[in-house]
């Protein structure tokens, strides 16, 4: 074989080198990218469900495999720190409803001694006006015991089948001769079939109690209230409306929350201790339910109580 011939051979042999490493870095480049895609979406799932999973990727990459072990080592700590809190707020909450609870007891006393100074003597403003903040501040206590309990999980709320219908009609005639006082014009449509929900009396009569006084005392500004029961496909839904001043859409979103108010003079919309809506949200919730919200200021106020359909 000519020298030429070989060095021709040497160079095609070469060439083939060369073509097969950069072929296989390629290969390996789109495989190493294709495994950190499928980490990112991993990752992107656990965080946007808020699950407890882990990121599982196979392969001989060293560096991949320390990327997947620290990243799976944050997601272990984040756990850590979830079980942690839940556990906190669980005690916090038992603790609030020990404490409601505890109180409770002497200050009943205190209104029972009130009630009888009261009866001895009638004139007393004095007397009068305290025995008025006592009992407030025990309703004040009530609705925090109320809601730790709902927030603990130590109120069992019983479901039944109740027609929402027939209950929806006594509570608005609960309110009536008030709206005919105050010169409201009232609207009604509940349809004259019974309608049936799962859930508990109290509870729901509680929360249409807690909007309707909302709306008269809120809303009074457009002397207009409205209940209007709706059926849908799984849930029925009972509309209630007013149109005074409303709420603002930057604080229509934390009106649930606890113990928020707003102190905004020209909107005086949620006052009291902040806990009236934060309580009727979380009973329809542990019926399987939920409260919405949609506001125009000035215009219309729209809370929307949403109950499941009973089904035989």
């Amino acid at each position: 074989m000519s020298d030429q011939s070989i060095i021709f051979f040497l160079i095609c042999i070469s060439v083939a080198l060369f073509i097969i490493v950069c072929y296989q870095r390629v290969v390996f480049k789109k495989g190493t990218q294709a495994k950190l895609e499928k980490i990112s979406q991993k990752l992107s799932d656990i965080l946007e469900k808020d699950s407890d999973e882990k990121v599982m990727v196979f392969t001989d990459n060293k560096a991949l495999m320390h990327v997947s072990g620290q990243i799976n080592r944050m997601l272990l700590d984040r756990q850590k720190v979830k079980i942690d809190y839940r556990k906190q707020e669980v005690s916090i909450k038992k603790m609030l409803s020990n404490i409601s609870h505890d109180i409770k007891t002497p200050l009943t006393v205190i209104l029972g001694y009130l009630e009888i100074l009261r009866i001895d003597d009638q004139e007393n403003e004095t007397l009068q006006k305290v025995e008025s903040k006592a009992k407030q501040v025990m309703e004040l206590i009530n609705q925090f015991f109320t809601l730790a309990k709902l927030e603990s999980g130590d109120m069992n709320i019983e479901i039944t089948k109740i027609d929402i219908s027939e209950l929806c009609r006594e509570t608005i005639l609960e309110f009536y001769e008030l709206l005919l006082q105050k010169n409201f014009l009232v609207e009604i449509d509940i349809p004259e079939q019974k309608i049936f929900v799962q859930g508990n009396k109290e509870a729901i009569a509680r929360i249409l109690n807690n909007l309707l006084s909302n709306a008269v005392r809120y809303g009074g500004d457009g002397h207009y209230i409205g209940l209007f029961l709706r059926k849908e496909e799984n849930f029925i839904d009972i509309d209630i409306i007013d149109k005074g001043k409303g709420i603002e859409r930057e604080f229509a979103t934390n009106v649930f929350e606890r113990l928020y108010t707003i102190e905004d003079s020209r909107n005086r919309r949620i006052q009291g201790n902040g806990l009236g809506l934060t309580i009727a949200k979380n009973l329809a919730k542990q019926m399987g339910g939920d409260i919405l919200l949609e506001s125009i200021p000035n215009q219309k106020t729209i809370f929307t109580v949403k109950l499941k359909n009973f089904v035989e």
